[in-house]
């Protein structure tokens, strides 16, 4: 049995977005020479894992998601996030492939997402469509919670030279 901890670590592992430029307003919004900071939040709601192979926890596992995600104060939908993960390295972290959908375009990521909820996990910004046609970057995840149901997403995104 996968434990709703892990499958709400996989959620916010595959979660990117980015709001730079866009019309919606986020509380912490910081502008520091090239590199655009902002936090926003992702309720890993909508988990569903894929057992493959031998029953429980295995390599090959995969988890689909796709949440809301919220403004810094973790009131308002600013977007929505699909993707799925794969399990690759059993107790230690899952490959995940994201796209976050936003009003004025889409936001592509990847990376290895960590089990163990204590520790950061920063996953890479690949690119984007319309307004974030050029994005690149990273983003830092925080569970808000023990059971890894929410999670702050602290983007660091280089501006288009």
């Amino acid at each position: 049995m996968i434990k709703r901890r892990t499958v709400g670590a996989l959620v916010a592992g595959g979660i990117l977005a980015s709001l730079l430029g866009s019309n919606v307003t986020l509380a912490g919004d910081d502008h520091h020479g090239n590199i655009d900071r902002f936090t926003i939040v992702e309720r890993a709601v909508t988990d569903t894992v894929v057992d493959i192979g031998p029953a429980g926890m295995s390599l090959g596992d995969v988890l689909a998601f796709g949440n809301d995600m919220y403004d810094a104060s973790n009131t308002t939908v600013v977007g929505r996030n699909q993707g799925s993960c794969s399990r690759t390295n059993l107790g230690v972290s899952w490959e995940c492939n994201v796209t976050v959908l936003l009003p004025d375009g889409n936001i592509a990521g990847q990376g290895a997402f960590l089990d163990n909820l204590a520790t950061p996990t920063v996953l890479a910004v690949i690119g984007g469509t319309g307004k974030y046609r050029n994005a690149r970057g990273q983003v830092t995840l925080q569970a808000r919670n023990p059971q890894g149901t929410e999670f702050n997403f602290t983007f660091e995104l280089t501006r288009e030279r």
